[in-house]
This record gives structure tokens, C-alpha cells and sequence, in this order.
């Protein structure tokens, strides 16, 4: 027998639960990546948005065109 060469049972057991621990903490940041995460209400609940707010959600609707949305903001004294 040749004692002190190569590695022993130990070694192999640490080695290995390194390697798992390694592919776990890939996978985990893989999926947290790739999870699209919730965008946060653009008030606080219960509280009433604001008129710029309304207009801004209007017009990404497409429900106002610019030239409405301008025309609205301008009559609320919010400039353009």
C-alpha cells in the first residue's frame, strides 16, 4: 500500500459536495434571473393617483394621442 498518495475517501466525499453546492448556486441564479419580477403599483394602495398619472396610462394605452395628451397636460398647468 501506498499511503499519502492521491486522495483519500474524505477528500472525494468534500470534493463532490463541492461540486453539487456549485451546480445548486448556478441553478438558483439562473432562476432568479430568468423570473421576471413584479413591477410595484405606481401608487401606494389606497391612494389616488395622481392626474399626471392618468394621463401617462391614458396615452401608453394609446387611448390619447400626443397631441391630446399635450393639450391635457397644459390645461392641468404640467407644461409638456
Amino acid at each position: 500500500m501506498m499511503w499519502g498518495y492521491g486522495m483519500s475517501g474524505w477528500a472525494w466525499g468534500f470534493g463532490v459536495l463541492v461540486v453539487i453546492g456549485v451546480v445548486i448556486l448556478v441553478i438558483v441564479l439562473v432562476r432568479m434571473l430568468a423570473t421576471p419580477r413584479p413591477t410595484p403599483p405606481p401608487t401606494l394602495p389606497g391612494a389616488a393617483p395622481s392626474p399626471k398619472q392618468i394621463l401617462d396610462e391614458r396615452y401608453a394605452r394609446g387611448e390619447l394621442t400626443t397631441e391630446e395628451y399635450r393639450e391635457r397636460l397644459a390645461a392641468l398647468g404640467l407644461g409638456s
